[in-house]
């Protein structure tokens, strides 16, 4: 497994991070447990978040006596120095340490800067000084943001989506970030559970000198398997690389990357989901979309008003309306059986 450089930060891991954002919808003794079998197995960073709900907690329950072996990064969602604080405060408590490896502002839609008026960087350059982080981080879904964040010169570690899927010039930023001397924190390299071979995920990542993936992880299968990589790090060769191409040609263009930023949706709908059924349906067994229950999910897409609310939202600026009755048109017709999926 590769040793990766955060760039200016100096953290050194292996290409592997745990991303603790599912272990939310676990029991604490099932996510302490997975939390400390990652350590236990090599990985030495893991991303966490006050977003997360009681993921924070969660990881405090499991590092007991291995928090100096480790290095943990959380966020804020925070808009205002006074928020920034008590989250802060918050998570060193919900984790039971005193300091941050690395402290990032959470899906930001702009680049918080010295004398913008919002006091957010100060607050970040305030821990810093006190001690309560050792690095300033950030993370985006907007590639615009991504870029300008990265010429700043202002943030040591940019989180951004990163994965086989991605697109050109979402790729070139990890070229930048090398340039600027800036870590880069790959999230979503399974594009939102699309992605469902491991080892063409892995082989992708290890293209990049100066990215740590961070895999979201929320069963012990999930988990040996991403630690058997350590042991056999897959590479990229022919039978990847054609496989990848045609990943990309099926899902080239427009598509919902599941990330769940817009919601909740004034009329119950499941969005996150729903707006993407046509590829769930096709890349995983159909049966478990086609119950009842997801029956009656899609059912709600015909109650769209077109409010808007969630284009607003979307970190990547999709017609989501436009997709959600694309998908429902799809899933009638896989129900008719006018179209066949496994």
């Amino acid at each position: 497994m590769k040793q990766i450089t955060l760039g200016s930060t100096g953290i050194t891991v292996p290409q592997n991070g745990f991303g603790a954002l599912p272990i939310q919808r676990i029991s604490t003794d099932e996510a302490a447990a997975l939390v400390r079998g990652a350590f236990d197995g090599g990985m030495t960073f893991f991303d966490t978040a006050r977003a997360y709900t009681d993921s924070e907690v969660k990881m405090g329950k499991a590092i007991g006596g291995i928090r100096d072996k480790m290095y943990i990064a959380s966020k804020t969602q925070s808009k205002n120095a006074d928020g920034f604080w008590s989250d802060l405060e918050q998570t060193l408590t919900n984790l039971g340490t005193d300091y941050l490896d690395i402290y990032q502002f959470h899906c930001v839609d702009q680049c918080y800067a010295p004398g913008d008026g919002t006091g957010m960087y100060e607050a970040m350059l305030e821990a810093k000084k006190q001690g309560k982080i050792k690095h300033i981080g950030i993370t985006t879904h907007k590639i615009a943001v991504a870029e300008e964040i990265c010429s700043s010169g202002l943030y040591e570690t940019l989180q951004y989506p990163l994965s086989y899927l991605s697109t050109e010039r979402e790729i070139r930023l990890t070229e930048s970030c090398r340039e600027h001397d800036m870590g880069y924190i790959a999230m979503k390299g399974l594009a939102g559970g699309l992605i469902t071979r491991a080892d063409a995920a892995m082989a992708f990542m290890t293209q990049f000198g100066n990215v740590i993936p961070i895999w979201g992880i929320q069963k012990k299968s999930e988990l040996d398997e991403w630690l058997s990589f350590f042991e056999k790090t897959p590479e990229m060769n022919d039978e990847i690389m054609a496989f990848i191409d045609e990943e990309r040609k099926n899902l080239s263009g427009d598509f919902c990357r599941g990330c769940g930023y817009c919601m909740p949706c004034p009329q119950g709908i499941q969005i996150n989901n729903c707006a993407r059924m046509a590829l769930m349906i096709r890349r995983a067994p159909s049966e478990a979309w086609l119950n009842d229950y997801w029956q009656s999910e899609m059912k709600k897409i015909e109650n769209c008003v077109n409010c808007g609310s969630c284009m607003k939202k979307c970190p990547y600026e999709l017609n989501t309306p436009q997709l959600l009755r694309d998908n429902l048109a799809d899933y009638e017709e896989v129900l008719a059986g006018r179209i066949s999926v496994r």
